[in-house]
């Protein structure tokens, strides 16, 4: 471990891509509880693109190490951690820190990735693969027969959330440009063209007596179309605010919007919900239950894969130290599926 040396990228304010920065410096030894983790993969996600421009709602001060998850080997354990996590290749939701070489990270925080899935490609389902199966199974408890809308099917939870869905039987009509629906074709999606008149009338055609769930990234005056679309007993689940990621002004306001709609919606006498996604939500009150369902969720996910439910979608692999290119490709609209950064 002495032999080796720490690399990691920073953002150190609003800055464009290629203002991200290289920083080199010493292994850490884990403390009490942690484990240092080889870095094997980590991607670039939405929140990066936000947290670049300042807009994520709960980003850190500048300046910090991105990166909301990763994959990697266990170098060495604190005190306190079984020794058995040595040599083990695990999972960690992070939210910030893994696009480094070596990360620590609380032992109680990771999951093992189960033989017969790469670096890579678990690293595609680790936020984008909890995300879509606690939206689908946990907030909209979709049945085998019903038909769902996933805006941004292409993206990377929209097109692990599209091959969960049809997993449990569930039709999907997901919205992408039109350079994306021949792929997802492919997959058993009814594509819709977002860049079209009227989205909304055009699904309503699709579905006219209107949708089991809506999963929405977009968040802004949209996400009332996504209500209407529901049919009686229909869910909700708005997860982003993706129309303000170029927006000035306060960073929290757009999810406090979409919270307010929330709760008018839900405390109005119908037969629809709405919920707001968090992935995070429940930690800071209860840590051990959160830590719990997310182990749960994550094995879940990798053992669809291993059944081949799920494929990873690597839009493109990249070095760490091309991270300002692979964050520049991911905000491009271009790719299907995630960015993911090796070492």
């Amino acid at each position: 471990m002495n032999a080796e040396a720490l690399v990691e990228v920073v953002l150190p304010g609003t800055v464009e891509p290629e203002g991200l920065q290289i920083r080199h410096g010493a292994v850490p030894a884990p403390g009490p509880g942690q484990v240092l983790v080889r870095m094997e993969a980590t991607g670039v996600s939405f929140a990066e693109q936000q947290m670049r421009r300042g807009r994520y709602y709960d980003q850190p001060p500048f300046p910090f190490v991105p990166g909301y998850d990763l994959v990697g080997t266990v170098l060495a354990t604190g005190d306190g951690v079984g020794r058995d996590l040595a040599g083990a290749r695990v999972a960690a939701l992070l939210k910030v820190g893994g696009w480094a070489s070596h990360v620590l990270v609380d032992a109680a925080d990771v999951v093992e990735v189960p033989p017969g899935i790469g670096a890579a490609e678990a690293e595609t389902l680790v936020v984008n693969g909890i995300t879509a199966w606690q939206m689908l199974h946990r907030k909209a408890r979709v049945r085998a027969g019903q038909t769902v809308v996933v805006h941004g099917a292409n993206g990377g939870v929209g097109s692990v959330l599209v091959q969960l869905a049809h997993a449990a039987g569930v039709r999907v009509i997901g919205t992408a440009s039109a350079r994306h629906h021949d792929a997802l074709r492919e997959r058993g999606v009814t594509p819709v063209d977002y860049r079209g008149d009227d989205v909304a009338a055009r699904i309503r055609a699709l579905a006219p007596a209107g949708v089991a769930a809506v999963f929405d990234h977009i968040g802004g005056r949209g996400i009332v179309d996504s209500w209407r679309l529901l049919a009686p007993g229909g869910t909700l689940v708005s997860y982003g605010s993706a129309s303000t990621r170029d927006d000035e002004g306060s960073k929290q306001w757009p999810v406090l919007k979409l919270l307010g709609r929330v709760w008018l919606w839900n405390a109005l006498p119908n037969r629809r919900r709405a919920y707001f996604f968090n992935v995070w939500a429940g930690r800071a009150l209860a840590k051990d239950r959160f830590r719990a369902r997310l182990r749960a969720d994550l094995t879940e996910v990798f053992a669809a894969a291993r059944r081949g439910d799920v494929t990873a979608q690597i839009a493109a692999r990249l070095p760490l130290d091309r991270a300002a290119e692979a964050l520049r490709l991911a905000e491009s609209g271009t790719v299907v599926g995630k960015v993911v950064l090796t070492p």
